[in-house]
C-alpha cells in the first residue's frame, strides 16, 4: 500500500523548529544525519531518468534536478557558514536567492549526479568538521540577515533538517508522482 501524501506536500517531514538548546545526544543525531544524507541522496536518485530529473518533485515545485543542485549548493553555504562560525566572531552570512540560484546554467543543464557528487564531498569535509568541535565551539554564533542570530547548533540543527526535507522531497516523488505518471 503506498502512503498518503502528508497534508502539505512542502513540508512532508513538517518545519524545522529551532531551538536554544540541544543536548548532547541531539547534537550527534544531527551530525550522523548529515553524514549519512549523500548516500540516501545516491539511492533516491538511483533508478531515475532524465525525464524524472525534468519533471517537478511536487506540482509548483522545481524540477527533481533542481532540487539536487539546490542540495549542492544549500550545504556548500552550510559548511562555509560553518567554517566562517568557527573562524570570526559573531559573522554576519550572506543569504542568497535560491529561486535564481536554480534557474542559472548549472542547475538546469547539468547532470543532478554532478551535484551528487559535489553533495558527498562537501558533507565529507563538514561532517569532519562538526565532528571534530567541543560543546562550546556548538555555542559560537553567527548572524543570519533572514533568521537572527544563530548558534552553530542551531546551524546543524538545520542542515539536518533540511536535506532530510528534501530527501522526503525525492521519497514523496518517487512514491506519488513518478508513480502516478506510470
Amino acid at each position: 500500500m503506498t502512503p498518503s501524501l502528508p497534508s502539505d506536500p512542502r513540508y512532508p517531514i513538517g518545519r524545522f523548529v529551532r531551538r536554544d538548546v540541544y543536548a548532547d545526544a541531539d547534537r550527534a543525531a544531527h551530525v550522523a544525519r548529515i553524514a549519512a544524507q549523500p548516500g540516501t541522496l545516491a539511492a533516491m536518485l538511483d533508478g531515475l531518468d532524465e525525464h524524472d530529473f525534468t519533471a517537478p518533485y511536487r506540482p509548483g515545485g522545481w524540477t527533481v534536478g533542481q532540487l539536487v543542485h539546490h542540495l549542492a549548493d544549500s550545504h556548500l553555504n552550510a559548511y562555509i557558514r560553518v567554517k566562517l562560525g568557527l573562524t570570526e566572531q559573531e559573522p554576519t552570512i550572506k543569504p542568497y536567492d535560491q529561486d535564481a540560484w536554480v534557474q542559472l546554467a548549472d542547475a538546469s543543464t547539468l547532470s543532478p549526479h554532478v551535484s551528487v557528487a559535489l553533495i558527498a564531498a562537501t558533507h565529507i569535509r563538514l561532517h569532519t568538521v562538526l565532528v571534530s568541535m567541543r560543546a562550546e565551539q556548538f555555542a559560537r554564533r553567527l548572524v543570519h540577515p533572514e533568521n537572527g542570530v544563530m548558534t552553530l547548533d542551531q546551524v546543524a540543527a538545520m542542515y539536518a533538517w533540511h536535506g532530510d526535507h528534501h530527501l522526503a522531497h525525492l521519497e514523496q516523488y518517487r512514491t506519488h508522482y513518478r508513480a502516478a505518471r506510470g
